[in-house]
C-alpha cells in the first residue's frame, strides 16, 4: 500500500494558484446558457462545458496542476494511477507536457475511447480486474513494488485544487449563480466546487449527483463515514465502490444536497444534453441534468449551472443510447 500522507484541505488561494499553473496548458472552458434546458428544467440554466478541454473531461485540470508541482524526485520515479478513463487521460496529458513517465491501471473492458486516448498520449496501460476498485487495488500494490509515485484519483489536494478551477471560472464569468450541480464519482470535482463556491458566494448551493447503482459516495456523505457499496452503473465516471477520504471531508462540511439518479434517468438526460447542447456528452457529464430534473421545485427561480464534466462517449454507447429513445 502507498505510504499514508496527511492530506490538507485545499483553499481558495490554492485554487487560484492552480489556475495560474494550468493557464499555459489548458484553455478556459465556455459557460453557455441553454434555452432548451432552461425550458426543460423550468429555470435559467447554463452549462459549463468541461468536455471542450483537450482530453474531453474536467480531470485534466487536476492532472496538470499536480504534475506541475511534483518534485524532481517524484517525476523521476514515474507516476501510476488507476482510472476508468478520464483520470488516466489527465495524468497522461500532464506527463507528456512535463516529460514524466505514466502508467495507468484500468479495469478489463474499460471504455476503449478513453483507453485509446491514454495510450496515444504515451502512457503505459495495465488492464486488471472487473471494475475501478479492482484496478485501484492492483495499482496500489504495483506502486509499492516498483516505487512509482501513486496518484489517487481523489485523495490528492493538488487534484482537488486543480479541478476546482472550473468553479472559479464559473463565478468569475457569472458571479450571481445560485446553484451548481456537479457529478460525483470519487468526488474531487464536487469538492473543488465546494471549496470555491463557499469562499466566493456562500449562498450558492453546490449539489452533487451520483448513480443510484453505485452509491458509495452518497452513503459516505449521508453517514459522515467512508462506506463501500455495490457498483453496477454503466456511467463509468460515476462508478466507484468506496468513498474517498479527502473529497468526503470537504463534502461533509460544504455540500448542500446529494441526489441519486437511476440508469434510465441518466440515459434520458444524456440524450437531452446531446440534443439541446449539440455536444457529445458522456453519462456522467449528463448526470447534473438528471439531478436538476428531480429538483425542479427546489431550483425554481434560481440561476443554475450544470457542470458537463466530460464528453468521452464511445460510438457503441451512443448507438445504444439512441436505440433506447
Amino acid at each position: 500500500m502507498p505510504t499514508a500522507r496527511v492530506l490538507a484541505v485545499p483553499t481558495l488561494d490554492d485554487v487560484r494558484a492552480a489556475a495560474g499553473a494550468i493557464a499555459p496548458h489548458l484553455p478556459r472552458t465556455p459557460l453557455y446558457g441553454s434555452a432548451g434546458l432552461t425550458e426543460l428544467i423550468g429555470t435559467e440554466t447554463l452549462v459549463k462545458h468541461e468536455n471542450h478541454l483537450p482530453t474531453g473531461a474536467f480531470k485534466v485540470r487536476g492532472g496538470v496542476n499536480l504534475v506541475s508541482r511534483l518534485s524532481d524526485g517524484d517525476r523521476g520515479r514515474g507516476l501510476i494511477a488507476a482510472s476508468t478513463g478520464n483520470h488516466g487521460q489527465s495524468l497522461a496529458f500532464a506527463g507528456r507536457r512535463f516529460g514524466v513517465d505514466v502508467t495507468i491501471c484500468v479495469p478489463v473492458g474499460a471504455n476503449p475511447t478513453k483507453v485509446g486516448a491514454i495510450r496515444a498520449l504515451g502512457a503505459e496501460i495495465v488492464e486488471h480486474g472487473r471494475d475501478f476498485d479492482d484496478a485501484r487495488e492492483h495499482c496500489e500494490r504495483r506502486a509499492a513494488d516498483r516505487g512509482h509515485r501513486y496518484v489517487h484519483s481523489g485523495d490528492e489536494p493538488d487534484l482537488v485544487a486543480g479541478v476546482g478551477t472550473h468553479t472559479l471560472e464559473i463565478l468569475e464569468d457569472e458571479p450571481s449563480i445560485d446553484a451548481i450541480v456537479v457529478p460525483i464519482g470519487g468526488g474531487s470535482g464536487a469538492a473543488g466546487a465546494c471549496v470555491v463556491a463557499k469562499a466566493l458566494r456562500p449562498e450558492c448551493e453546490v449539489i452533487g449527483v451520483q448513480a443510484e447503482a453505485a452509491p458509495a459516495a452518497y452513503h459516505s456523505w449521508r453517514d459522515r463515514a467512508l462506506r463501500e457499496d455495490s457498483m453496477a452503473t454503466a456511467a463509468e465516471g460515476l462508478a466507484t465502490r468506496a468513498g474517498f477520504a479527502l473529497p468526503q471531508r470537504i463534502l461533509w462540511e460544504h455540500l448542500d444536497e446529494f441526489v441519486l439518479v437511476s440508469e434510465d434517468e441518466l440515459g434520458s438526460a444524456t440524450r437531452a444534453m446531446i440534443e439541446h447542447t449539440r455536444n457529445l456528452v458522456e453519462s456522467a457529464g449528463a448526470s447534473p441534468l438528471a439531478a436538476a430534473l428531480q429538483l425542479r421545485d427546489r431550483l425554481a427561480g434560481k440561476r443554475v449551472v450544470l457542470v458537463c464534466t466530460g464528453g468521452n462517449i464511445t460510438l457503441e454507447q451512443l448507438a445504444r443510447l439512441l436505440e433506447q429513445r
